[in-house]
Formats: structure tokens, C-alpha cells, sequence
């Protein structure tokens, strides 16, 4: 069974997280196969740009609780998507939460339809967005971002536009993209990965300084047993007792 689906239009290769059962959580095996179909792309000169999308009505919901990925895997997608030498364009119609929020970061444009919406739910079960900060930091606005960290409160599509989460965002987000896979398709190859080089250039000083550190931080987090009570109570629907 696949967990992503591939779809091929003008140049444009579509890959949809399709793991609807855990809402395209990022377990170690839909990790693995995104990593591989991203793989096939950069090697696909008939590729022009990478379009990340999903089915059902939640883009990403974060790591699996039951099977996560390890952490250096997780960096590794993330690296991968930067440094790939074609622009990754998200398209999002649905809920992203925590570590989904890497991967919207770690697109060089991101666009969302007005019905998705947005949270960093780490806090809330005892860790922290460590390795998604990795695209995060340079490119999100930093006291809005402190905010939505530290809270883990649901954001509106308007407002992950106006920190930096989203490129541009539209009732239709096919509409909203039509001008800009245009755009795509009308670039250079060589044109598109150097520029796309100059854009990436500090995200990939990030994780030069800074994975080791928080791929290590992650962890620490999830082995701790506040963790695995935040976990839990989660998996229950239940609050944990740190809730006042």
C-alpha cells in the first residue's frame, strides 16, 4: 500500500500524503517513501517543480505517535526539500499541525485555501518543535512565532500569511496557484535551482549549526516521562495533568 500518490501535469509532479487512516501523520514508513519520491524527482529531468499536497482533510497532523519517524530522519526530509534543486510548492486545503509544519517550512512556496488551519501542538504534550525549527526560525516572524510556539493556539489561514508560515492564500487555492506553476513552467531549469540556491543559502546555515543539537533535543523530549504522560493522554483524549 502507498502512502504517497504521484500525479504528473506540464512538467509539474504532484505528491499527495495519502494516509488518511492517522490523518498523513509522519510515521518512519510515509517518511521513508516521501524521501524516496523525492528522490525520483530530482533525478527526473522532465520535472520541472514538485507540487506537496494531501488527501482527506488534514495535510499533516504531526508525527505518529504510534510509529515516529526517528529524528534524523525527519531532518533529513526536511534538508532534502531544501536543498532539492527544483522548487517545492505546498498546496494545502486542510489542518497542519506540529511536525506537518516543517514540512509547509521547508517549501519554497506555500498556499493554502481559507478553510486550513495551523498549530504548533508540542508544548501541549510535553516536548518542543526542535527539529521543524530548523526551516521555522529563518523564515517565520520571530515574536509571532514565540507566540504559536509557546501557546500552541490554532491559527487561521490569513493570519500563517501574515507571519511567514504561507506564501499566499485564496478560497481556491487551485486558482491562487494557477499563476504561480505558470510562473514555473516558464523558468529555465538551471535558472530555477540557482535562484532557488540564493533562497535556501541561510535555511541550510540552520542545519549546518543546528541539527545535531536539536535532533538531539528531540530526543531527550520524547524519551521523558512528561512526554510519554502528554502522549498518552493525547492518544486517550484525555488532558494531561498539567492542565489547569
Amino acid at each position: 500500500m502507498t502512502l504517497i500518490g504521484r500525479a504528473r501535469a506540464r512538467g509539474i509532479r504532484t505528491l499527495s500524503l495519502d494516509s488518511p487512516a492517522n490523518r498523513n501523520a509522519l510515521s518512519a514508513a510515509l517518511v521513508g517513501e516521501l524521501a524516496a519520491a523525492l528522490t525520483d524527482c530530482a533525478k527526473d529531468t522532465d520535472v520541472r517543480a514538485i507540487v506537496l499536497t494531501h488527501t482527506g482533510n488534514t495535510f499533516c497532523a504531526g508525527a505518529d505517535l504510534r510509529d515516529p519517524p526517528a529524528p534524523d530522519a525527519l531532518v533529513g526530509l526536511l534538508r532534502q526539500i531544501v536543498e532539492l534543486r527544483k522548487p517545492v510548492v505546498a498546496r494545502v486545503t486542510g489542518h497542519v499541525r506540529a511536525g506537518g509544519l516543517g514540512l509547509l517550512a521547508a517549501c519554497d512556496i506555500a498556499a493554502a485555501s481559507g478553510e486550513a488551519t495551523f498549530a504548533f501542538t508540542e508544548v501541549r504534550i510535553g516536548v518542543a518543535p526542535a527539529v521543524i525549527s530548523l526551516p521555522l526560525l529563518p523564515r517565520t516572524d520571530p515574536r509571532a512565532l514565540a507566540r504559536y510556539y509557546l501557546t500552541g493556539e490554532r491559527l487561521d489561514a490569513t493570519e500563517a500569511a501574515r507571519i511567514g508560515l504561507l506564501t499566499v492564500t485564496g478560497d481556491d487555492v487551485d486558482a491562487v496557484l494557477e499563476p504561480i506553476l505558470d510562473g514555473l513552467r516558464r523558468a529555465a531549469p538551471q535558472g530555477l535551482a540557482e535562484t532557488k540556491a540564493l533562497l535556501t543559502a541561510k535555511v541550510l546555515e540552520t542545519f549546518d549549526r543546528d541539527a545535531a543539537d536539536l535532533t538531539a533535543l528531540s530526543a531527550r523530549l520524547f524519551a521523558s516521562p512528561q512526554a510519554r504522560e502528554g502522549m498518552t493522554a493525547f492518544l486517550e483524549r484525555r488532558d494531561p495533568p498539567w492542565v489547569l
